[in-house]
């Protein structure tokens, strides 16, 4: 599934794709790879499969990424 990742006043700053990375140690990580090679690696995903600290950390690394906060991800159907 695609993605588009837009500030708050609507500017599209990335199409791109989530992935699931495993690390070295078999740790799962939530990450957004954009269309133009950009690779942000979020949180884990907890033994259970839940996403939500693995989502937090992603728009951490979002902020880290782009500087900006109040970002939108949206699903490209």
């Amino acid at each position: 599934m695609r993605f588009s990742v837009s500030s708050g006043s609507g500017q599209v700053l990335a199409n791109g794709r989530l992935m699931i990375q495993i690390d070295e140690s078999g740790v799962q990580r939530l990450c957004f790879e954009s269309d133009r090679g950009t690779f942000i690696e979020g949180g884990e995903i907890s033994p259970d499969g839940d996403l939500t600290e693995a989502g937090q950390e992603l728009y951490r690394q979002f902020f880290q990424t782009w500087g900006m906060m109040g970002l939108t991800m949206t699903a490209i159907v």
